[in-house]
């Protein structure tokens, strides 16, 4: 099990993430507290050491349970179109490898992350920077149910391939709120949606780029 203590962030890996943050510029882009994040947040820690010298990549890598940890262009796209402010109240859908979760609470967001897989759950109690950000809460669960005691929230993040808009997560959105989440177009594709919740209950709908997640299942594993 990793340890902060135990792990470093060399001059390399920091050039790294300037680079990365460089290409994430380039790609589009423009949230300069989103790309501090990433600059800030060492990916490297999030990943097995077997991929510590590629942890940079603009790309996937494997975790646990046959899931992945999201491309940093992916993190960067679906965190500025959520418009993150200080105090926001966020649900995550999908707490992965923690990486993601850990950029919403470096920009001051009060998050509330629900993961389905058992085994990447019980990882959470070693999370390496509890200490840094103890805005953020861990919850075992089905992602479709949502969090409803602890609702509503400001913002939703879903980071897997949602088959439809989720009902229960819809209704646990505070009204102006905003919701992203990649819609299944076809089995090969998502198309990312932000969903923000008018006062008559009413949605306003914005299409975005397409993308490609691991699907969103109901119930959660016991393994």
């Amino acid at each position: 099990m990793k340890k902060l203590e135990d792990l470093v962030d060399t001059y390399l890996h920091k050039g790294l993430r300037k680079k990365l943050v460089e290409i994430l510029k380039e790609k589009g882009i423009t949230d300069e507290q989103v790309l501090d994040a990433i600059h800030t947040i060492p990916r490297h820690y999030f990943l097995d050491s077997a991929f510590d010298k590629i942890a940079y990549e603009d790309r996937a890598f494997p975790i646990a349970s046959e899931q992945t940890i999201s491309q940093p262009y992916t993190v960067a796209y679906q965190t500025q179109l959520l418009q993150i402010k200080k105090g926001d109240k966020v649900l995550e859908i999908g707490t992965g490898s923690m990486y993601q979760t850990t950029i919403l609470a470096a920009l001051g967001a009060k998050v509330y992350t629900i993961e389905r897989q058992k085994q990447l759950f019980e990882q959470t109690p070693t999370y390496l920077f509890k200490k840094q950000y103890p805005n953020i809460e861990f919850h075992f669960g089905d992602g479709f149910e949502g969090l409803p005691l602890l609702a509503p929230f400001d913002k939703i993040l879903i980071t897997a391939a949602a088959p439809k808009i989720p009902e229960k997560l819809w209704e646990q959105l505070k009204v102006s709120g905003k919701m992203v989440i990649p819609l299944d177009e076809s089995e090969a594709a998502q198309r990312m949606l932000r969903l923000t919740k008018k006062r008559d209950g009413s949605v306003k709908r914005e299409a975005f780029d397409t993308f490609s997640f691991v699907p969103m299942l109901e119930g959660k594993t016991q393994k």
